[in-house]
């Protein structure tokens, strides 16, 4: 070795050396490995040597702590269609059930989100809403990014658990919502589900550390991948309720991070029929005791 060069790395196996020396490569930093007796020597030339030492430096604080958190908890894919053609259909029946005004009750007006009516503690409004739309293109909407979110949700969470906690979720978030504005906010749609099933896949996946989880950009892409889906999908025009997707994202994000927690629950299927059996139950409740209340 040549007076000229400097040692800003030693190792007494290569491995380390190589890897250090592959970051100088990608900086252009010119540099050899030598093998000096026992050990192996990353060495540069002088005037590079503090540039060197100090992206050694940062590289090995980027990697100081890789593993230290646990393994992943690796995703067992669950079969989501069943919970995706529930909530279709879910919503479609309850689109024709209004439209045709069945029984004689007056739908939107028994289950809408009214601001003064949930502070009195008609709280069945926040779930209700969810199976409400002002439109065929409404609908179709709400069907078609439901039905994606949902598909991935169900993929992680397994159909039944997956729409059971959205649905809790939406709900929560569609009543805290309301009473956050004015006592005169109205509104209906499953938008509000829609982003707590976006919100559930993100919090899962986070927290179950699905996917790389060595440095922090791969840790925190679910939760900037789902903000962006809920920036591009969920602001919209004026007459979006941006608050509703906010609160529901956040909602949902707070579910998939407690389902991380009995993920090795989630494969039993019957775990999985009965969370779908009890969110139909909640669901037909909740529009009982609306139609009720409204006969009265």
């Amino acid at each position: 070795m040549h007076d000229d060069w400097t040692v800003v790395f030693e190792h007494r196996t290569q491995g380390p050396c190589t890897d250090r020396a592959l970051v100088l490569t990608s900086l252009g930093i010119p540099h050899e490995i030598v093998q000096t007796g026992e050990h192996y020597t990353v060495v540069v030339h002088e005037e590079h040597a503090e540039k060197a030492k100090f992206e050694i430096w940062q590289y090995e604080e980027e990697n100081r702590n890789v593993g230290k958190t646990g393994p992943a908890i690796q995703p067992v894919y669950q079969d989501a269609i069943p919970g995706v053609v529930g909530y279709i259909i879910v919503v479609c029946l309850v689109a024709w059930l209004a439209g045709i005004g069945a029984w004689g009750f007056d739908w939107l007006g028994a289950g809408r989100i009214d601001g003064t009516l949930i502070r009195h503690g008609e709280w069945w409004r926040g779930l209700t809403a969810l199976t409400l739309h002002s439109g065929l293109k409404h609908l179709l909407s709400n069907i078609g990014f439901g039905a994606l979110f949902g598909l991935l949700a169900g993929r992680v969470a397994g159909s039944g658990v997956a729409w059971l906690s959205i649905l809790l979720a939406s709900g929560v978030a569609n009543i805290v919502n309301t009473i956050l504005l004015d006592s005169s906010h109205r509104s209906i749609g499953a938008s509000t589900a829609v982003f707590a099933a976006l919100g559930l896949v993100s919090g899962f996946v986070w927290r179950g550390k699905l996917t790389a989880q060595d440095r922090w950009p791969y840790r925190i892409g679910p939760i900037v991948g789902g903000i962006a889906l809920l920036a591009y999908t969920g602001t919209g025009d004026a007459n979006t309720d941006i608050g509703a997707h906010l609160l529901g994202f956040v909602a949902g994000f707070a579910s998939g991070i407690l389902l991380i927690r009995v993920a090795d629950k989630l494969q039993e299927q019957r775990v999985q029929s009965a969370a779908g059996f009890a969110a139909i139950t909640i669901l037909v409740l909740a529009w009982m005791i609306a139609l009720t209340n409204m006969s009265t």
